[in-house]
């Protein structure tokens, strides 16, 4: 079953951008992906497992998370104090 996995890679420049490509061009299963380096987001599409996806491009050595949904990039509201006089 195809799928879309997205992660939030460390690259800070072509030379990692590349690392990650070559480990995806040689994964199994990978239909296609876009890494998008000013986003620090890489897109994987095909029939993969996000957990083996993760632990593919970990292997670089850059950092990689799960990107998390759109809205939790939002920063957190805290209640605003009220002074008491």
């Amino acid at each position: 079953m195809s799928q879309t996995v997205v992660l939030k890679v460390g690259m800070s420049c072509e030379g990692c951008a590349g690392a990650v490509k070559r480990v995806l061009g040689k994964m199994e299963g990978v239909e296609s992906y876009d890494i998008d380096l000013k986003e620090q987001k890489v897109t994987v599409k095909g029939n993969v497992q996000p957990e083996s996806v993760l632990q593919t491009v970990s292997k670089t050595g850059k950092k990689t998370t799960f990107w998390e949904g759109e809205g939790s990039t939002e920063p957190e509201t805290k209640p605003t104090a009220v002074a008491v006089a």
